[in-house]
């Protein structure tokens, strides 16, 4: 029963992490989708230099999210650790972004805003995967419980030595 009742704890656990992540991730989402089609399509910037402007902010705000608010009830392990990290595998679902975006424009050679904003949401699909999977593994640890060992027997008069 204590299995089960566990199990259970833990998979409501996941579940209001995985519904606060896809919160910060909306807004996350409409930002980075919303400022690369303002910088490629209102300001004529270059897909990709907009792109990591874009994703840029949208990773700010997103730290700011689930830091404080997503995964709050997990252990601190430093803001500048914590930042860096964060930081640091946002940059790889970037790559996996740009790849994607890359591939779309010089491979195949499509450039219409629908062929760019497929390619820009499969690319932030794929580093959704990657970053909610990393942020827990790496960024926002696990809160350690603490167990309190108690002595099986606790000594009595008769098994005390006299100083």
């Amino acid at each position: 029963m204590k299995f089960l009742r566990r199990a259970y704890e833990r998979l409501t656990e996941l579940i209001h992490e995985l519904a606060k992540f896809g919160t910060v991730g909306a807004i996350a989402f409409v930002v980075d989708t919303g400022g690369l089609n303002l910088l490629v399509y209102g300001l004529h910037w270059g897909t990709l230099a907009s792109k990591v402007v874009a994703t840029t902010v949208a990773a700010t705000l997103a730290y700011l999210g689930n830091r404080f608010w997503t995964f709050r009830h997990r252990e601190q392990s430093g803001l500048t650790r914590e930042y860096f990290l964060f930081f640091l595998l946002n940059a790889f679902g970037l790559l996996i972004g740009l790849l994607c975006l890359g591939f779309t424009q010089s491979i195949l050679k499509l450039t219409d805003p629908l062929s760019t904003n497929i390619a820009n949401l499969f690319g932030i699909g794929l580093g959704t995967l990657f970053r909610f999977w990393s942020y827990k593994k790496w960024v926002f640890l696990a809160a350690t419980e603490i167990t309190e060992e108690v002595p099986k027997e606790l000594p009595n008069e008769s098994t005390r030595t006299p100083h």
